[in-house]
């Protein structure tokens, strides 16, 4: 059997503070605006700034430091990926199911296998998730299986949204075993397991977010993991969520400094406005102090949220601290969601006709925040909130919350 020792690759460093992470994703951040428009246009992959963000040791800023990673707040995880996402989200979203992943192995893992699974991401390996199924009846229903046959247990099965998968060295997927819905991670490359980029989405273009296809994989029984039952007290959803919502806040802020700059170089005012520079313009002048405050204010709150996690005692988990980190995680999603999309289309309306042209690319801002922001329904964001402070129901308990 495979042992994932054989692929830590020990090149990644490990980050020694909040300031260190976030001086890393800056410098990537910078680094990978230059050639968004053209990765988006071409689907070129962010493979050379993907594998900067392993290198840098960003990869592993929330593995806690008894495994060796840097147990950074999740404050600085959530600005991370804002900035990032700020100038590239499908270079964002790439990694946000690798740290999902881990908070699920923490959570769920036993001592051995967080051992195993979390110094591996220290040394370097990229988590990657076999998503959901296509044509099932939700996303949660899981028809993959896990099979004892004469070689061994095996895995069958086909899955979709897979994020991360074609640039990961550990696969995750779920599967049922016996009736329990269990997660299997998978060292890459692995015989039976095809990594397709089929994705076609009309944002996020370049995450690879296609299809897994599994046939007859070979899979280690110490690296199942059984899922939680929906009554089990977890993070897990929190946490991918923050990170959900810290990419929608770099996609507008990306937005609305696109806008910014196009608006003073390159659109013209409207004929009415009396003015000699579309910057001058009342209404745009107005729009802009909307969408900035409101940006503001989602960013205040992915903060707020952020830091509601980092005073959580991860070792004493109860049903109401997870729905407080859940709820206000979705206070912020709520907000980022809104403005994205909202930053995303004033941007073209500012513009003008010019700036639906091909050749500047101000389209992939909207198509973006569309795309991500359909991850999962906001407007079961905001049920969840009244349903929570009006009638003190806590909220579900997986991935999406």
């Amino acid at each position: 059997m495979t042992q994932i020792s054989d692929f830590i690759i020990d090149h990644a460093a490990v980050l020694d503070s909040d300031a260190a992470a976030i001086t890393a994703a800056r410098q990537i951040a910078e680094q990978a605006k230059k050639g968004a428009l053209e990765r988006d246009q071409q689907r070129l992959y962010p493979i050379d700034f993907l594998n900067q963000f392993t290198a840098s040791g960003l990869g592993s800023i929330s593995v806690p430091r008894e495994f060796g990673g840097a147990g950074l707040s999740f404050q600085t995880l959530a600005e991370v990926f804002r900035l990032i996402s700020a100038s590239d989200p499908s270079l964002g979203q790439i990694p946000q199911n690798h740290f999902g992943l881990i908070q699920f192995i923490l959570g769920e893992g036993t001592p051995q296998q967080q051992q195993q699974l979390l110094r591996a991401v220290v040394g370097g390996q990229r988590l990657g998730n076999g998503g959901p199924e296509k044509n099932t009846k939700h996303t949660r229903d899981v028809q993959a299986q896990l099979v004892t046959t004469s070689h061994g247990l095996q895995l069958n099965g086909e899955k979709f949204y897979s994020t991360g998968a074609l640039f990961s060295d550990i696969l995750a997927t779920t599967a049922m075993q016996d009736q329990q819905p269990m997660m299997a991670f998978v060292p890459l490359p692995a015989s039976g397991v095809e990594i397709v980029d089929d994705w076609s989405g009309i944002g996020q273009r370049t995450t690879a977010s296609g299809t897994v296809k599994l046939q007859q994989v070979a899979i280690d029984p110490a690296l199942l993991i059984p899922l939680p039952g929906a009554d089990k007290p977890t993070l897990r959803g929190a946490v991918s969520q923050l990170i959900q919502a810290a990419i929608d806040a770099g996609i507008a802020q990306g937005a609305l400094d696109d806008a910014l700059e196009f608006v003073r170089s390159s659109s013209r005012p409207w004929v009415d406005a009396n003015v000699s520079r579309n910057a001058d313009d009342p209404y745009i002048l107005a729009d802009v102090g909307r969408i900035s405050t409101e940006l503001s204010a989602a960013n205040a709150l992915l903060v707020r949220a952020a830091k509601v996690l980092d005073r959580i005692d991860l070792q004493s988990l109860t049903a109401e601290s997870c729905a407080r980190a859940s709820i206000a995680v979705a206070e912020a999603k709520v907000l980022t969601t809104e403005v994205a999309l909202r930053a995303s289309e004033k941007l073209l309306e500012w513009g003008g006709s010019r700036a639906t042209l091909l050749r500047h690319g101000l389209d992939r801002h909207w198509r973006n925040a569309r795309t991500h922001t359909l991850h999962d329904p906001v407007r079961w964001k905001t049920h969840a909130i009244g349903n929570y402070y009006l009638n003190d129901a806590l909220p579900a308990r997986h991935a999406w919350i």
